[in-house]
């Protein structure tokens, strides 16, 4: 506690102590006197003490308990500025995460557009269930319906990102090769720019399976044969890895965001392990991808991008080859491409040297004894 305000606090008990005390020799005093009747002098003592504590009370800050707030409040308090901040000063926070007039907008329309791609996924399931799986054995209609989903959003709500490099993209095509497409995860826009980029092309996302519960995109990723692992289930990870490698032979492309989830910095995590391993099983090459800015547009306690995504890129590099290296290799030379794409505050930071620790100190030597002379 601050040591001026207890003293204040001592100092008015004191006085209120006083002045209480002061109150019988008072009315003994008035009444002898006659001066004032003994009630009356009673009273007015009273209420000047009482007075005399509550101002006193008052004066300390900790008297006013309605100007100190919780740690909880606190942190909601801060939380709302920097909402306003990011958002301006129509934004608020939601349970959620946080929204603007913008966000909103883009909401309505993503939804909006929802109806009809959820229609058109429903109608694909019926015929894959009808026809036995014999009708688009690669699942091509659900990946183009989800493909002029993604398109007519960003377009309405004007957040086409700008890409860098597509020639390269267009020489690789020309090949008539499947390949990996492996991108930085910064908020939920990188899967729509991703799509962009590969464009009206038959490809599947590597997600995680706790997406099949999202209302439409869950419906989108099922129908589409998208590939879907569970951390958690060594099963599910081999079932996971056949069929990655099975797309990969078949001509249909694969995407991942190595990371494992959406960096909440903006910089560049760490690659889990094993992301490549169905490129390298598969002898397939990998073309790394930098996203720029969507975590900016759309950062991670936002339900929706707080506004366009004007100066948002995908850099394409150079296609890596899988053969004659090794899975770590091929990881590395990845993770440096996409790097290399990337601006200063999305790079990661340089690694501390660690301390390299003293050798230990060896145990003093006891000489051993001399032998004894012989006689």
């Amino acid at each position: 506690q601050n040591p001026v305000c207890s003293k204040m606090k001592i100092f008015s008990l004191a006085v209120a102590l006083f002045v209480a005390s002061q109150a019988s020799v008072g009315n003994a005093w008035s009444a002898k006197s006659g001066l004032f009747p003994r009630r009356v002098a009673s009273s007015s003592m009273a209420r000047f003490s009482i007075r005399a504590a509550a101002s006193a009370s008052a004066a300390t800050p900790e008297g006013d308990s309605s100007k100190q707030q919780t740690p909880l409040e606190a942190k909601k308090e801060e939380r709302r500025k920097q909402i306003k901040k990011e958002g301006g000063r129509f934004a608020f926070n939601t349970k959620y995460g946080a929204l603007n007039p913008f966000a909103i907008y883009y909401g309505l329309t993503a939804i909006a557009l929802g109806i009809p791609w959820f229609l058109a996924l429903t109608i694909c399931q019926v015929l894959y269930t009808v026809s036995g799986n014999r009708i688009d054995k690669y699942r091509r209609l659900p990946v183009f319906f989800s493909q002029i989903w993604g398109t007519f959003l960003m377009k309405l709500t004007r957040c086409t990102p700008e890409l860098i490099n597509y020639d390269v993209l267009a020489r690789f095509y020309g090949r008539k090769q499947a390949a990996m497409f492996v991108a930085n995860h910064n908020s939920w826009m990188d899967i729509p720019f991703v799509g962009y980029t590969i464009g009206w092309r038959n490809y599947k996302l590597i997600s995680k399976a706790e997406l099949g519960k999202v209302p439409i995109l869950g419906k989108a990723i099922k129908e589409g044969g998208h590939v879907m692992v569970d951390r958690t289930n060594r099963r599910s990870q081999l079932k996971t890895l056949k069929d990655g490698i099975q797309w990969i032979k078949d001509g249909v492309h694969l995407c991942t965001f190595p990371e494992g989830t959406r960096t909440r910095t903006g910089r560049l995590l760490p690659f889990k392990n094993g992301a490549f391993k169905m490129a390298y099983k598969a002898g397939a090459p990998i073309v790394p991808l930098s996203i720029i800015g969507s975590g900016k547009a759309m950062p991670s306690n936002w339900m929706f991008p707080r506004y366009p995504t004007h100066g948002c890129q995908v850099v394409i590099h150079e296609p890596i080859e899988s053969e004659g290296k090794t899975e770590d290799e091929l990881a590395e030379e990845v993770r440096a491409a996409i790097i290399s794409g990337l601006p200063e505050d999305q790079r990661p930071l340089p690694e501390k040297p660690k301390k390299k620790s003293a050798p230990p100190v060896p145990a003093p030597v006891e000489p051993s004894p001399s032998p004894a002379p012989q006689e």
